[in-house]
């Protein structure tokens, strides 16, 4: 890390990546400010009464709740340079075992929240003509497993609005970066951090075996989520970075054999797609 001081923007921070990124960040002097449900859970959690540090309790499915958290972190620190949009939590289940209601609190804290904070922070980066804004998405939203449909479809679409953000705000000096984590040894699966259907269908044996066995990964997860943290906070030192990251073994694994599957595919159905044009 270069010894220029950024001042950043992380939301999810009580635990978890977030959690690491925070602290990692507050030892190298950086300014960070960083958000929760919870203020007295993340306070705690960070340990930290230092000036350069900003706990901040913030609503991310509310608009005017991240948009008074952007104008704190500028009032106290002069600038936004990093957001890291990390919160988000895992939803398993079918589509049919998951209610509306589940379906859609997972999107308003993993699409919306993310939307929200981008939106109330593009006026001040277009303002600075710089910054960079990093998106946690998940390898599940390229490769997605069994029985994570929605929670797939959540980081599908941050997939999707990182590499369209990117070219939008290119002319602003404003850089974008969307990280897809594979399994890291941090609180995700735990009752805290994950939702599971509450009404679940005994029929869907092979969804509930995937979702059964996944859970049963907790605390042996082969990632290091310190290290994924370091590379993070050093994307944003990159001078040219990645608008796509995947982050450890598994998740460019999974990656590589989907962007395979997905090739023979697409040609194997080649003479198909290409004919759909009016006859001369």
């Amino acid at each position: 890390m270069e010894n220029k001081i950024k001042t950043w923007f992380i939301t999810g921070a009580s635990k978890g990546l977030g959690l690491s990124l925070v602290k990692q960040l507050l030892a190298a002097g950086q300014n960070v400010a960083a958000t929760s449900r919870h203020l007295a859970e993340l306070v705690v959690a960070v340990g930290s009464t230092a000036d350069n540090f900003l706990p901040i309790e913030v609503d991310l499915a509310n608009e005017d709740s991240v948009g008074c958290a952007m104008h704190q972190t500028k009032k106290a620190f002069g600038s936004i340079d990093v957001v890291i949009n990390n919160a988000g939590y895992g939803i398993g289940g079918s589509i049919e075992e998951l209610t509306d209601k589940e379906t859609r609190d997972s999107f308003d804290v993993n699409v919306f929240g993310t939307l929200n904070v981008i939106r109330m922070v593009m006026p001040y980066m277009r303002y600075q003509q710089s910054g960079h804004i990093i998106n946690i998405s998940s390898i599940a939203g390229f490769a997605p497993g069994i029985g994570w449909s929605v929670y797939a479809a959540t980081k599908f679409a941050v997939e999707g609005l990182s590499t369209v953000l990117a070219e939008d705000v290119r002319e602003f000096g404003v850089k974008v970066t969307v990280v897809a984590p594979g399994a890291f040894r941090t609180s995700f699966l735990t009752p805290e951090s994950i939702a599971i259907a509450k009404n679940r269908i005994e029929d869907y044996k092979v969804v509930g075996a995937s979702l059964d066995r996944y859970l049963g990964y907790h605390g042996l997860q082969a990632g290091d989520p310190e290290k994924a943290a370091a590379a993070i906070i050093n994307v944003a030192y990159n001078e040219n970075p990645p608008l796509h990251l995947l982050l450890g073994a598994d998740a460019y694994d999974r990656a590589m054999a989907q962007l395979e599957k997905l090739e023979k595919e697409f040609r194997f159905n080649e003479e198909l797609s290409k004919s759909m044009a009016y006859s001369a």
